[in-house]
């Protein structure tokens, strides 16, 4: 099997993190996003979204999507244990992917793409659309600084996917696209020094 990569996206990122925290070797691909080798048709084949990362197995299936990527690859390798061992762990976990995905990667890829220079070639961006996702994506940041008070790791008392998710998106969102979290949301500034400062995270 094979991860087809790029090394300077988030999404892809996570599943590199991910395997690093679980001690898994993987063979990568890189597909160059702005040279359009995702929308080549043979990569379409793969995914038909032409997005990355994609797992390719063996027996040709192609799995897209990164956290589908990193639970195929916590069923293989159950230990340890990333994806939550109790009820309540696993429903955290879910909570927390869900409010990353819904309530900070996506208002800030309204920014990212109304709002970046990089991305102006795209479409004709809007203004008001990117400093809506702005406005919302700090509203998030104010209830992550919250909720990680007096704490180590968003989802349980020890590092799991939500971490291995919620850093490459945050370093996206605070460099790339450009909405860094404020001076005030000291809790996300430890969290964020603690996961940098992890090996997986130079994945």
């Amino acid at each position: 099997m094979k991860i087809y990569d790029y090394g300077m996206a988030p999404n892809p990122r996570r599943v590199r993190i991910f395997l690093h925290e679980k001690g898994i070797e993987a063979e990568y691909e890189q597909i160059d996003i702005r040279k359009r080798e995702g929308r080549t048709e043979a990569f379409l084949e793969k995914n038909p979204l032409g997005g990355i990362p994609v797992l390719e197995l063996d027996d040709g299936t192609h799995i897209s999507e990164s956290v589908a990527i990193c639970r195929y690859f916590e069923a293989l390798h159950p230990h340890p244990n990333l994806f939550g061992a109790t009820p309540s762990e696993i429903a955290e976990m879910d909570m927390w992917l869900r409010r990353i995905e819904m309530y900070l990667m996506s208002p800030a890829g309204l920014v990212w793409i109304h709002g970046n220079e990089l991305t102006a070639h795209l479409l004709e961006q809007n203004p008001g659309t990117a400093e809506f996702g702005r406005a919302r994506t700090y509203y998030f940041y104010d209830i992550l600084n919250k909720a990680l008070e007096g704490k180590e790791f968003l989802a349980s008392d020890r590092y799991s996917i939500v971490e291995s998710v919620a850093l490459p998106t945050l370093d996206f969102i605070t460099t790339l696209v450009g909405v860094p979290y404020k001076a005030e949301h000291t809790n996300i500034k430890t969290w964020h020094e603690m996961m940098s400062a992890r090996e997986s995270a130079k994945a």
